[in-house]
């Protein structure tokens, strides 16, 4: 199974509103804080361009709407119906990304940036295996803290419940070595502890982290090249 990966950034983002749908425009239109309104705004624009280039007969984007579900986590519309897609969504720091997966898939997407988390941070939402990793990762405390904490959280949006669950309740094994110039995809492995388990792949570039996790297990995420998406 192949997960696509599209990646945008606030300059990316069109000067017009022609790609919006109706009731999305209500919406952007409703946020009170630029920061919150372009965070949401670059979201969605990189989920539409994402599920445009993976279906086959690509749609303009204001055909594509990215609606919350029951649990609140994004889904693509097509024409009002439901498309023939999963997704996730994430932003930090002005760059989204969108994870697309075929429909059924139990998909979870995140980016983070390498940041001190404090002992208090670690011993609070991460299992004593974890901590005891993050302990012994020397130089690369934050980096494996960041990573470990991303995974949870692609789990978390996998299962559609978010930091309502206890993050502790998932755990996360990278798999290989942690390494901050290392800039290539490695597969890892969170296990849940009523005994569910996702596959994910992570990848680290500069001080980005990027992680995905899939149940059923996907190959590592195919990033699609800008030239190929659609803009409109």
């Amino acid at each position: 199974m192949t997960v696509y990966w599209v990646e945008q950034r606030e300059a990316d983002l069109p000067g017009d509103d022609g790609w919006l749908a109706p009731a999305e425009l209500v919406r952007r239109n409703s946020f009170r804080f630029p920061k919150r309104r372009t965070d949401w705004q670059l979201g969605r624009w990189t989920a539409k361009r994402a599920v445009a280039a993976v279906l086959r007969a690509p749609p303009a984007l204001a055909a594509i709407e990215i609606r919350p579900d029951s649990s609140g986590a994004p889904a693509a519309f097509l024409g009002g119906a439901p498309a023939d897609c999963t997704i996730s969504i994430s932003h930090r720091s002005g760059i989204a990304a969108c994870a697309v997966a075929p429909s059924g898939v139990a998909l979870g997407c995140d980016l983070e940036l390498v940041e001190p988390r404090s002992d208090a941070f670690v011993a609070d939402y991460f299992t004593g295996e974890e901590q005891a990793q993050i302990e012994r990762a020397g130089a690369n405390r934050y980096l494996l803290a960041t990573l470990i904490w991303s995974a949870k959280e692609s789990a978390l949006k996998a299962l559609h419940t978010g930091l309502r669950r206890d993050t502790r309740s998932v755990k996360v094994n990278p798999g290989s070595c942690v390494a901050p110039l290392d800039v290539a995809w490695h597969a890892l492995e969170i296990r849940l502890e009523d005994g569910g388990m996702f596959r994910g792949w992570w990848q680290i570039s500069g001080c980005l982290v990027r992680t995905m996790a899939a149940n059923p297990g996907a190959e590592a995420p195919y990033q699609l090249p800008t030239a190929s998406i659609r803009p409109s």
